[in-house]
């Protein structure tokens, strides 16, 4: 009997723990899945890492010897198992192509992804939640019904442009035709000097080393990219807090509030409350997508970034960064829902964690 109840104990705690608990519970299923499904589809992918490293005219002894190094001879399971193995150390294998640790290549690149993420995300909700919520209000004036006619181009707009379509044009008319915008190739200019690396994240480096030149140019050369990830990925944004805030506004309750006489600043309150948690949900949703959309900005404007590393790393076949870069990406999205759900029971007090 002792050991039927301990053996039961795992299943009473998962029933009796509230959302958070079961949801880092079921993060462990999911992050297995990810790593066999990288380690599948990384495998299938045509070429060859010791004839990439070496080229194709190296000698044959010399491309098994080195395929014996990488453990590519061994059979699937056992590779797998060892890339298991290595992870739940820390150890994410080594970059053929930069010849560093995965790890320290994502620990360099990340928090420039990050911040190109956040500048993006964060103007896209303090811009479209503001510009929603005032084009929700009724439709008495001229320049209501031009807000609300805006708000469907744009949302069409936004779901039908391609990003990195829309990163050409804006370096063809900016960069080529007005000679405007800094030069596409890179987080700095030539004449640019990195400051000292403390957190990795060039804004705050620059600030603690009072490079405000470089924090200048930094910005200046995030300007294209942030404009082009915010067209695209802050219109869902808008449109959801338009169309959320349309409903409330038209409720019986918001009426008789309007009726009762009480200020249009409190009315936006108690409908921007009460519209937060599909609005939450979309933000956690776009900025999970906003990492996809990264990857093709970065490229485009030739930053060295996450998404950029691993375009390369799949470029190169080299498994170990593609392996790394895809864990890595899939445990920040899963962490970004995780928040998502735990701002959600925040707004909504039907939720309980």
């Amino acid at each position: 009997m002792k050991i039927v109840n301990a053996l039961l104990r795992p299943v009473r705690w998962f029933r009796r723990g509230g959302f958070i608990q079961r949801r880092l519970l079921f993060l462990i299923p999911q992050i297995v899945a990810v790593m066999l499904i990288s380690f599948i589809m990384i495998r299938l992918v045509p070429g060859n890492p010791a004839i990439q490293m070496l080229g194709p005219q190296a000698p044959p002894e010399l491309i098994e010897r080195t395929e014996t190094k990488l453990g590519l001879n061994d059979s699937l399971p056992e590779q797998f198992f060892t890339y298991v193995k290595l992870t739940l150390r820390g150890d994410l294998g080594d970059s053929w192509f930069t010849s560093q640790p995965v790890r320290t290549d994502i620990a360099e690149r990340l928090p420039g992804t990050i911040e190109l993420m956040g500048i993006s995300m964060g103007l896209s909700v303090l811009i479209m939640i503001p510009l929603g919520v005032r084009a929700a209000r009724p439709k008495g004036r001229l320049i209501d019904k031009i807000l609300a006619q805006f708000i469907r181009i744009y949302g069409l707009l936004a779901g039908s442009l391609a990003d990195f379509w829309l990163a050409l044009i804006f370096i063809f008319v900016f960069f080529t035709t007005w000679n405007i915008a800094p030069t596409p190739l890179g987080a700095l200019d030539v004449d640019q000097m990195r400051p000292e690396s403390v957190t990795n994240f060039l804004i705050i480096d620059s600030i603690i080393a009072g490079e405000w030149g470089v924090l200048r140019n930094y910005l200046g050369h995030l300007v294209g990219p942030v404009l082009v990830l915010m067209f695209v990925y802050g219109g869902p944004i808008l449109k959801i807090t338009y169309v959320k805030m349309t409903e409330i506004e038209d409720s019986p309750y918001l009426q008789n509030a309007r009726v009762m006489g009480l200020q249009r600043k409190t009315l936006n309150r108690y409908a921007l409350r009460n519209a937060l948690p599909p609005i939450i949900t979309t933000i956690g949703v776009m900025y999970g997508f906003l990492l996809g959309g990264a990857v093709l900005v970065e490229n485009v404007f030739s930053i060295n970034g996450f998404g950029n590393y691993g375009v390369t790393a799949v470029l190169e076949a080299d498994y170990a960064a593609v392996q790394g870069f895809l864990l890595v990406s899939a445990l920040f999205i899963m962490f970004v829902y995780l928040v998502v759900d735990i701002l959600h029971a925040w707004s909504d007090p039907r939720v309980r964690l």
